[in-house]
């Protein structure tokens, strides 16, 4: 059973199987980063929230809890691609710092340590293969501009809500080089490979789904570290994005980054900007990113 003091709050707890794809497993065994915001899924959306009716009063209030942040760890496994992978979930409503209501989510997955083809020490016990944090602001986002902030919980049926939280880290802040670490670029630098959006990177929110930014931000990781000569051939481990504003089918943005080394692991400190605002150090000032981005990873 997991390690219930590990959870960075205590609220209701749901458990339940996640379906994972082939290709959410490397060839040595561990989880890619974009796999584990799957947890949330069966523990939390379908475990918690539609079973007790929290989500249909929030809906007819007009309050819908908007992604603003994912905090993902992965760990070493091994795990095999058939392994049956299970997660722990849980999460609270609490008033921000700053005035906001929050909606955060924790789980942890889990599964038997072993490999796809082969065995390997330690078979079959029990491991944690991955962690996400998901922070949520409710918004009104079908109301009138002006009106979308959330500043009460007054609609019918409304949860009191008595727990307080920080206010989330500033977006710019995790666009940053973490401290003591060493720059490898002297400045943030514009990916070569413009990228754009299509309809396959959408969902039913009528935006970009916020799990395609983590494959795009890790493909431009990679190519940054082959230019510095540190190659491919290493996984992102642990990743902070923070979304501002989303993006839309027909658009082609940019990645602006700068790598680093910090406690002898690589990274990269990056942001999206629209292509056109990519193209000189002036333009860039004038920016506004899209999403921000802090990954290291490990061979």
């Amino acid at each position: 059973m997991a390690n219930r003091t590990s959870f960075p709050f205590d609220g209701p707890r749901a458990t339940a199987p996640v379906p994972l794809r082939f290709e959410d497993v490397t060839q040595d065994g561990r989880l890619v980063l974009e796999s584990l915001p799957n947890a949330l899924g069966p523990t939390f959306w379908r475990g918690m929230i539609l079973t007790d009716g929290v989500a249909r009063r929030f809906r007819e209030g007009g309050v819908l809890p908007i992604i603003t942040r994912f905090v993902l760890e992965g760990t070493p496994g091994p795990f095999s691609s058939n392994a049956p992978f299970e997660a722990e979930g849980t999460y609270r409503i609490a008033r921000s710092e700053d005035g906001r209501f929050m909606l955060d989510m924790y789980a942890e997955l889990y599964a038997p340590v072993g490999r796809t083809y082969e065995r390997t020490p330690n078979e079959g016990e029990r491991a944690v293969a991955g962690r996400v944090t998901a922070e949520h602001v409710f918004t009104r986002p079908f109301a009138a501009p002006g009106e979308r902030r959330v500043t009460s919980l007054d609609f019918p049926g409304a949860p009191e809500v008595r727990e307080t939280r920080p206010a989330p880290p500033a977006p710019a802040s995790i666009a940053t080089l973490p401290p003591g670490a060493t720059p490898l670029d002297p400045a943030p630098r514009a990916d070569p490979v413009p990228f754009p959006f299509g309809l396959v990177h959408t969902d039913g929110n009528m935006h970009v789904n916020s799990l395609a930014y983590l494959r795009l931000f890790e493909e431009a990781a990679l190519r940054r570290l082959v230019a510095l000569g540190r190659g491919a051939a290493v996984l992102g481990r642990t990743m902070d994005i923070a979304y501002r504003r989303p993006c839309f089918a027909g658009q082609t943005v940019c990645v602006v980054q700068q790598a680093f080394e910090a406690d002898g692991k690589l990274g990269i400190a990056a942001v999206l900007v629209d292509e056109a605002d990519a193209r000189d150090e002036a333009s860039l000032a004038r920016a506004r990113p899209y999403t921000f981005a802090r990954m290291t990873f490990e061979p």
